[in-house]
């Protein structure tokens, strides 16, 4: 299957800007809204638990401002439910989540997991928020996501984002066949962290992906050319793969 790669923007870190001095600039909401024109097809934002970046009053406006589907990233916690349940964003992507990492360092260990995660999906499942696990390439954890009902996985792209040679093209094989298992197991299998515009093609070209979620670079690429721009080209290079 091939067809049209969607692309989350995550406007995370122009609040990690924000809060560095306090106030309310730069904007992540303008921040959404700008990604939009640019081609975004959805927002994603991580409400963490410490609230180092996104606030609870930035999921508030993005979602009464968004044009486009929110993906709200939560950890498996009775508090993010309730904000999940009371704000019901169009998407969830279920995240792990430490206090200590500076940002998501791995994938959902949903197989070791899975007592755990069960009412979670269920709940936002009920809610009409369609859930989204945060996995590493591998086939247990497909084999837990299907277990789960849950509809979406997202795949973990840090460890291919930092290879270099064979070892990057393993990566990229490894990613490539939790795809299509994915695919095959009637789970729409999504990817993302580390992407750039140096090494987005080769992931974007996996056809069963049917979507990329990429946000540090954009913001760190949108200080120099502008986001509409960032979010632009990096538009243009999903369509060039898909080509």
């Amino acid at each position: 299957m091939t067809g049209r790669l969607r692309l989350g923007v995550n406007i995370d870190h122009v609040a990690t800007i924000r809060n560095a001095r306090g106030g309310d600039h730069p904007d992540p909401v303008r921040a959404a809204v700008a990604a939009v024109v640019g081609g975004a097809d959805g927002v994603t934002a991580h409400l963490r638990e410490d609230r180092r970046h996104i606030t609870d009053d930035d999921i508030s406006r993005l979602t009464e401002r968004l044009t486009v589907p929110l993906n709200l990233e939560m950890a498996a916690t009775d508090e993010m439910l309730d904000i999940a349940l009371r704000h019901r964003p169009n998407a969830a992507c279920i995240v792990p989540e430490k206090r200590e990492e500076r940002t998501t360092e791995g994938g959902l260990d949903a197989a070791g997991q899975f007592d755990h995660l069960a009412p979670f999906v269920i709940r936002l499942t009920e809610a009409g928020i369609r859930v989204s696990l945060f996995i590493e390439p591998d086939p247990r954890q497909i084999e837990a996501a299907v277990a789960l009902a849950a509809p979406v996985v997202e795949f973990h792209t840090g460890r291919y984002a930092h290879l270099e040679g064979e070892h990057r093209a393993e990566e990229l094989r490894r990613i490539a066949d939790a795809a299509a298992l994915a695919h095959r197991n009637g789970i729409e299998p999504h990817a993302g962290h580390g992407l750039t515009f140096a090494n987005v093609m080769a992931i974007a070209a996996i056809p069963q992906l049917m979507e990329l979620n990429i946000g540090h670079f954009l913001i760190g690429d949108a200080i120099f050319a502008g986001l509409e721009s960032s979010v632009s080209r990096m538009r243009a290079l999903m369509d060039d793969a898909r080509g």
